[in-house]
């Protein structure tokens, strides 16, 4: 084979679709030793091939849709092996070796759709197992200590089996986030394991006899479940502990016994699909018009007709497909038509008379059926628009009269036991009912009136009253005013506890803010602020604040005040209700968060009108480092893509983890935890973050990235180093701007490495880095030749030492019995100390600097005469560094420090200079 050169570095090869019934494996693959990953789908493998023991390298091997009746021979002999996927063949227990759960990288497993009657034995201990999937099989038990080790498993499906329990110490599960559990008999399962599994994301439990009495009374604490599938089980109603999951995104109750739901299911704000096909629902409430982010309704096979659907269905501004075949309904209310994404509209097999007009105007519709309707008359399009979406007049007549029926038609709609007569006999009863409530007003008002005339007369009889009596008092006086209830705003142990709660108004309803929030406001929103404290006497107190945002609307502002009211009122006692105002805050209130309050742009919705939504930058990020993982901002082009790393996109309210098919499950993980927190800290927790596996990315995705590209290539070099970041400090100099960088982290780079306490000059630049943020310039030259430079410029953070092995920082002597100056200035923008030459003289002493002088006993600072503040105060640091670090290095020659002005200079400080002349003077 004229290949075999390169066989050796092929990471993977896919066989599947092969036919090795006859032995013939390739035998070359045995020489492929970087193999890692090696599909065998479909090839009709009855046994794994002798040439595997050779594949060390090996990680991921996949043998799926084969005969296969065993997993023994090389399998335990593959030290790296990670994965091992046997999905439908033909295994049965004492097929699945034992040595295999020995691997210690042995963490998916995937055994589903085989001839197992138990699980494998050993299983228990392969404690790194992240995914294990047994579906398919006949597993009657589960031993209680499988999940005692396997604490790390992510990802769990036990569905198609013959369980009828599950052992407790599955609570064990804590990082679990996917639970199937499908098409079991788990009769006698409470489930009381669920509360104790808070990572838990997906739940499935289809046709598994889920009653009322076998459901968990509360799921609090699993707040992240996303995804619950109850379906197919023998519910009377939906379960209390489901209205606890705010984060709902999808729930299936199909095929149950549902005849009614609860005003609760208001908390699934976050919900998108929601499936409720046959059941026993003659209605919806109208709470279901609060879940405005629902895409999906399907009611199919219920007993609903007109009635069941609320009028306020139009508020579903998001919904997209809406099912409601095989139910009662004679008419879909008019506000059904105000979804204007709706694509997808399915009522069939009802009674349907005629549709709204409006439905014409349903310009994203794609989906219309109507079949098996035999009474429906479909409505003209309406010419005048103006009447588009109000005023609709929904009377039998009317709808008969538009949809071209004859005027006999019409007029015969009034009797009868057809549909229509029915719909015809409702409008009655509605007329009925109004003009009811009209004689009833007009009978309160009479009421109202004859009391005020009997005041009235008694005032003229009594003709001695005072003129404050004689004023008319408002009828509403003398009714006795009811009990306000507070508790649909605030839980009844507000206040009960000392501590800091704050709410933020949402269409003009206080929502409690988490904790983690507190002391952030958004510039666009209001809130109430309310600290609980201890008095003095050791009694409960209060203050109540309301915080008005810069840019928070009229009704904002005035739901603040308002219900900052009603919780004094809730209350119940005398406590300040103070008003803040954003960047005019007391100080009083700024201590309620520790000084620590930040304001972040935009806000939520207004009640009134919207409030622009904030603009997330587009950004992709590759993830990087094994123990350290950190992020590098990338260009945003799919260029950029490398199949051995995991990216991070952030389009703002929704993040993509993209994991390259060589990049590590551990890095996937990471990043996962990277786009959590910028979700919490930046996003408000409103972003959805979706991991995306290389090979199966949405077209929204490529979309991003300017289109997909023909192929990921690796392009990031093996010896990558990610570019420094640098930091500046500003700081205002003597008539000019300073910027100076500041070198956190000093490397040295030469031949020899060479400690940082050898060179006293290092030791005064990492000091000064970290207590002053300044940045140093050195530069020394010797009459023998040698070479010292230390530079750390404005410009860059390298640092570089050139130097000789004979240089004369090698030596103590030099530094204890030569004497050397060195010049402080900021005359370049940042503060430099650099050492003049051994031959300094007396011209050197320049009036605009600082000098520091070493004689090998005492240090002096000579001071000039046009220096300013900040070069005095950082010189005065330098020198005392210089001083403390030469003391260490010479105990027995400590040195002090002298200050010394110009035209004052002691002779022991001159007569360090050549040709020191008594007639230089300093200039006046």
């Amino acid at each position: 084979m004229a290949a075999t050169g390169v066989l050796p570095f092929i990471r993977g090869v896919d066989l599947s679709g092969n036919d090795f019934k006859g032995g013939y494996f390739p035998e070359h693959v045995k020489s492929m030793t970087s193999l890692r990953w090696l599909k065998l789908n479909r090839t009709g493998l009855c046994y794994l091939p002798e040439e595997l023991s050779s594949l060390q390298k090996l990680e991921h091997l996949s043998v799926s849709h084969n005969s296969l009746t065993t997993l023994h021979g090389e399998l335990s002999s593959l030290p790296n092996l990670r994965a091992v996927v046997a999905r439908a063949n033909n295994l049965k227990n004492s097929g699945v070796p034992d040595d295999i759960f020995q691997l210690d990288d042995l963490s998916v497993l995937d055994l589903s759709y085989n001839q197992l009657t138990e699980i494998p034995r050993d299983l228990e201990n392969s404690r790194n197992m992240l995914v294990l999937n047994l579906s398919h099989n006949s597993i009657d038990n589960i031993p209680n200590q499988l999940f005692i080790n396997l604490t790390d498993l992510l990802y769990l499906d036990l569905s198609d089996n013959t369980l009828d329990s599950l052992p407790p110490q599955m609570r064990r599960l804590v990082h679990l986030q996917t639970l199937i559990l499908n098409n079991n008999p788990l009769m006698h399962a409470q489930l009381r394991q669920l509360p104790a599994m808070v990572a838990l994301q997906t739940l499935h439990l289809r046709n598994t006899q889920r009653t009322q009495n076998n459901m968990p009374t509360s799921l609090e604490g699993l707040t992240n479940l996303a995804d619950v599938d109850l379906s197919c089980n023998d519910l009377s109603r939906v379960p209390e502990c489901l209205y606890s999951l705010t984060n709902l995104k999808r729930l299936n109750l199909s095929s149950n016994q549902i005849s009614e739901l609860s005003l609760c299911i208001d908390q699934w704000t976050k919900l998108e699909t929601l499936n409720l096909s046959r059941n026993q629902l003659t209605s919806l409430p109208s709470a279901i018009c609060k879940l405005s982010k629902l895409k999906k309704l399907y009611v199919n096979s219920n007993k609903m007709d007109f009635d069941g659907l609320p009028s306020g269905v139009g508020k579903l501004s998001n919904l997209v497909e809406f099912m409601a075949a095989n139910n009662n309904l004679e008419l879909v209310p008019e506000g059904l038509c105000r979804c204007g994404k709706l694509k997808k509209l399915v009522l069939n097999k009802n009674r349907l008379v005629t549709l709204p007009e409006a439905i014409h105007f349903l310009t994203a519709l794609e989906v219309l059926d109507v079949r098996e309707n035999p009474n429906l008359v479909m409505p003209p399009k309406p010419v005048d628009r103006t009447a588009e979406w109000y005023n609709i007049d929904f009377s039998l007549q009317n709808q008969l009269r538009l949809a071209g029926a004859s005027p006999a038609t019409v007029a015969a709609a009034g009797g009868g036991n057809s549909p229509r007569d029915h719909m015809a006999r409702k409008m009655r009863l509605r007329r009925r009912k109004d003009s009811a409530q009209d004689d009833q007003a007009k009978q309160v008002l009479k009421g109202m009136s004859d009391v005020a005339q009997e005041k009235n007369k008694s005032i003229e009889e009594n003709g001695d009253l005072k003129y404050s009596d004689l004023k008319t008092k408002r009828w509403d006086k003398n009714l006795e005013k009811p009990q306000l209830d507070y508790s649909e705003f605030f839980m009844e142990d507000v206040g009960h506890i000392p501590g800091v709660a704050v709410w933020q108004i949402e269409n003009f309803i206080p929502i409690q803010v988490d904790e983690a929030f507190h002391g952030k406001f958004y510039e666009a929103d209001c809130y109430i602020v309310l600290k609980t404290f201890l008095d003095d006497n050791g009694a409960l107190n209060w203050h109540i604040y309301y915080w008005i945002g810069q840019e928070a609307t009229l009704d904002k502002k005035a739901g603040s005040a308002i219900h900052a009211v009603n919780l004094r009122n809730y209350l119940g006692a005398e406590c300040r209700t103070i008003r803040e105002e954003m960047g005019d805050e007391s100080e009083e209130f700024t201590a309620v968060f520790n000084n620590e309050i930040s304001y972040i742009e935009g806000g939520t919705t207004s009640g009134f009108y919207s409030v622009e939504d904030t603009q997330y930058p587009t950004r992709l990020y590759r993830v990087y480092g094994k123990k350290n993982i950190r992020l590098e901002s990338v260009p945003l082009k799919a260029s950029s893509l490398d199949p051995r790393f995991v990216f991070l996109l952030d389009t703002g309210l929704e993040i993509f983890v993209w994991r390259g098919g060589n990049a590590t499950l551990g890095g996937t993980t990471k990043a996962r935890l990277f786009a959590e927190k910028i979700n919490k800290n930046e996003r408000k927790s409103k972003a959805e973050i979706t991991t995306l596996m290389q090979n199966h990315e949405p077209p929204e995705f490529w979309e991003v990235l300017g289109g997909q590209p023909e192929e990921i290539k690796k392009h990031v070099p093996d010896d990558f180093t990610p570019v420094r970041p640098k930091l500046y400090k500003v700081g205002l100099g003597l008539g000019y701007l300073e910027l100076p960088q500041i070198n956190y982290k000093l490397s040295v780079e030469h031949k020899d490495k060479l400690k940082l306490d050898v060179v006293p000059e290092q030791r005064l630049v990492i000091f000064l880095c970290q207590i002053n943020a300044v940045l140093l310039k050195f530069s020394s030259k010797k009459k023998n030749g040698i070479m010292v430079s230390t530079k750390i410029l404005s410009s860059t953070t390298d640092f570089s030492i050139d130097y000789n092995k004979k240089c004369f920082l090698s030596s103590k002597s030099v530094l204890i019995d030569l004497s050397f100056c060195l010049r402080c200035s900021n005359e370049k923008g940042y503060f430099a100390v650099s050492e003049k030459c051994s031959d300094f003289c007396q011209d050197d002493l320049a009036d605009d600097d600082i000098m520091l002088l070493d004689n090998g006993k005492e240090v002096y600072m000579w001071v000039g005469t046009q220096t300013s503040q900040v070069e005095i105060k950082l010189s005065l640091k330098a020198c005392q560094v210089y001083i403390q670090h030469m003391r260490s290095k010479d105990a027995e020659h400590p040195r002090k420090l002298r200050l010394v002005r110009k035209g004052n200079e002691p002779h022991c400080f001159s007569r360090c200079f050549h040709a020191w002349s008594a007639f230089k003077t300093a200039p006046a």
